[in-house]
């Protein structure tokens, strides 16, 4: 073999070694890439995930007892989280607590609780409470008065998820409701969920808490105000008159309107449905208030 084509062939061998050289050394790196430990990328996040941005304006507050007091007092509670290792018995009291306030429980891991309140004395447990300031039932009526229309009032027998109150929220006051009145007990408060969900509504629309919707019913009725319930068994809503002084109660998710202020109301209503005998019995409490609720606004409309 002539030299000149010896070294030709030294040389195309020494591209070949570095070629598979280079290629090896770019396997071993992906490879030690894909296996190697998160835990940057983890603390990265962990701070985003701890500031939880859908509770800003919320206030946190942490540690057995304060987070107790806070689901007896009546104020609006959003999300309450527990320490996943916090023993069933002392869970299952919180949980009771929370479902009373109308809060949702979440269980999280003793170190996000640590970096969500910013200690490690938090005991396991951590709740966000609304800043919304309540309004009175007779504060509702007296801004019917100022208005010289007749009172027009939403009131939520139950309600728990807080995107429906949220949806109805914005339904009364996107249909000239007055105001609307939730349970201190059992239902959903004003949270930022709902804020959210009502798309800003909850913080215009005057929203009284009361401690018993059925005393509420009792002294709307004493106002001469009319009050209809929703529920499945009522007359069709098309043949009532929804003129005047009216009240409409909206039942829970589950069982709807309690029996005792579906016997309080003067009448109940419902919505006719087309696809009946499908395993599919009723409307969503937040879509059927919305077409009650654009009813009423139209009957008062054309007085």
């Amino acid at each position: 073999m002539p030299p000149e084509n010896r070294e030709k062939l030294k040389e195309n061998v020494g591209c070949c070694k570095k070629a598979k050289l280079k290629k090896a050394m770019m396997e071993r790196k992906d490879k030690n890439a894909r296996f190697a430990p998160r835990t940057d990328r983890a603390a990265q996040r962990r701070p985003q995930e701890a500031e939880r941005p859908e509770h800003e304006g919320d206030q946190l507050v942490y540690g057995k007892n304060p987070v107790a007091e806070l689901l007896k007092s009546g104020k609006g509670v959003d999300t309450v989280f527990l320490s996943d290792t916090m023993p069933p018995q002392v869970a299952a009291y919180y949980t009771a607590l929370a479902k009373d306030a109308g809060a949702v429980v979440k269980r999280a891991h003793t170190n996000k609780l640590r970096l969500m309140c910013g200690t490690e004395s938090h005991q396991g447990v951590a709740a966000f409470a609304s800043g919304v300031e309540y309004a009175t039932l007779e504060e509702l009526l007296n801004i019917a008065k100022e208005k010289g229309e007749a009172p027009f009032i939403v009131l939520s027998d139950g309600v728990e998820d807080p995107h429906n109150l949220g949806a109805i929220i914005r339904s009364a006051l996107l249909c000239g409701a007055h105001g609307i009145v939730i349970p201190k007990r059992g239902g959903a408060g004003v949270t930022s969920t709902v804020l959210k969900s009502s798309a800003g509504a909850a913080a215009r629309l005057p929203i009284a808490r009361v401690a018993n919707i059925g005393e509420s019913i009792r002294r709307l009725k004493e106002q001469n105000i009319f009050v209809y319930c929703a529920d499945m068994d009522g007359v069709s809503l098309r043949k009532n008159n929804l003129t005047g002084p009216i009240a409409l109660v909206m039942g829970s998710e589950g069982s709807g309107v309690s029996p005792l202020v579906k016997k309080l109301c003067d009448g109940v209503v419902s919505l006719d449905m087309a696809a009946r005998g499908t395993g599919v019995d009723s409307y969503n409490v937040s879509v059927a208030a919305g077409v009650m609720l654009y009813e009423i606004m139209q009957q008062r409309g054309m007085q």
